[in-house]
């Protein structure tokens, strides 16, 4: 399926902002400084990546984006708003290691979001109906995570963070616990997700610490430096829809190539080719 960039006729407003952050930690009685004088925005409809050398902050930068951590200066607004803690209205989070409940099977983890917005129980049933066929899990409702690949575990992950049809996907690392095949097939149902104008939610920001998964997935990249993360560069993506995956064509390897050089000369270790930053 081709897919064309989401045409909003709305203004194209911030989702969110991030104003001068600081954020520093206490480690073993020592100050560590995570992330420095961040500011950038994401706005409605983007498909936005994160990325950067090893330990530069990406994850610390989605806590502090999904209210689960607060800048120690600077600031976090969700819809001119600041970011008081977590609102599954406004945001959720898929995590790397699917998160899930082992004693809940496929349905009962995806309801949990419900619960946690206090939906009432006679209007759940659809609702998780409707996310299970969405991700393909009709065979699996009944199912424990134990029973289940990692790919379909990843999938109930989705379900359940779109279930509450929050503004903005949160996603870190969402496919790096994945096999190969796996990952790109999921990458391309995220994808028609995100552009699918029937979805609520439609914007999604993602970390990630492969280049070509960024220039694969996002309308823009935030390129952080070594830490302290800091700005390096914020890159529109002008590789036309759909992409090619593995640097197929001349465009998207330059573009993979630009980002690689950025990361590298700020402090990224060399991965001697396209691949983790």
């Amino acid at each position: 399926m081709r897919m064309q960039p989401r045409i909003s006729t709305r203004p194209r407003t911030p989702e969110v902002e991030v104003r001068h952050v600081r954020r520093e930690y206490s480690e073993g009685g020592k100050s560590v400084l995570a992330l420095d004088d961040l500011s950038f925005h994401i706005n409605e409809h983007e498909f936005v990546c994160i990325i950067g050398p090893s330990g530069c902050g990406k994850s610390t930068l989605l806590r502090l984006l999904a209210g689960l951590e607060f800048p120690t200066s600077g600031s976090v607004l969700f819809g001119g708003r600041p970011v008081t803690g977590p609102n599954p209205k406004s945001s959720a989070m898929i995590f790397q290691t699917f998160g899930l409940l082992p004693w809940r099977t496929v349905y009962e983890n995806i309801e949990l979001g419900l619960q946690g917005i206090a939906m009432p129980e006679d209007r759940r049933k659809d609702v998780i109906d409707k996310y299970i066929k969405l991700m393909d899990l009709e065979d699996f409702t009944d199912a424990h995570p134990a029973e289940l690949s990692g790919g379909m575990r990843q999938r109930v992950g989705i379900a359940r963070a779109l279930a509450v049809e929050p503004r903005v996907l949160l996603m870190d690392e969402p496919f790096s616990m994945l096999d190969a095949q796996t990952a790109e097939a999921l990458r391309r149902d995220v994808l028609d997700i995100w552009n699918d104008k029937r979805m609520k939610t439609n914007t999604f920001v993602m970390v990630t610490h492969l280049i070509e998964e960024s220039v694969f997935m996002a309308d823009r990249i935030i390129v952080l430096s070594k830490r302290p993360g800091r700005l390096v560069a914020d890159v529109p993506v002008d590789v036309p829809r759909p992409r090619a995956e593995h640097a197929r064509d001349a465009e998207f390897f330059e573009m993979c190539d630009m980002l690689k050089r950025l990361i590298t000369y700020h402090g990224g270790a060399d991965t001697g080719g396209m691949g983790k930053v």
